[in-house]
């Protein structure tokens, strides 16, 4: 008598994903992204790194709020 493991990989979603996977890549690609090419050369990455500020006030904000703020 044989015992099935219950986490054996079987590779029945395998093939399910390999499809998701090509397709979004596909996807980029028609979009005219290359997805493999990281942005680390746009404005968005020179941005001066701060801490969070109150919008109205100016602000800093300070202590776990600015943890919180990170985190969203």
């Amino acid at each position: 008598m044989q015992r099935r493991r219950v986490g054996a990989r079987t590779g029945e979603g395998r093939a399910g994903l390999y499809e998701e996977i090509t397709s979004k890549i596909i996807g980029e690609l028609e979009a005219g992204r290359v997805p493999w090419v990281q942005p680390w050369g746009t404005q968005a990455t020179k941005a001066q790194l701060a801490l969070p500020r109150n919008a109205t006030t100016g602000r800093p904000y300070s202590g776990i709020n600015v943890l919180i703020l990170w985190g969203a």
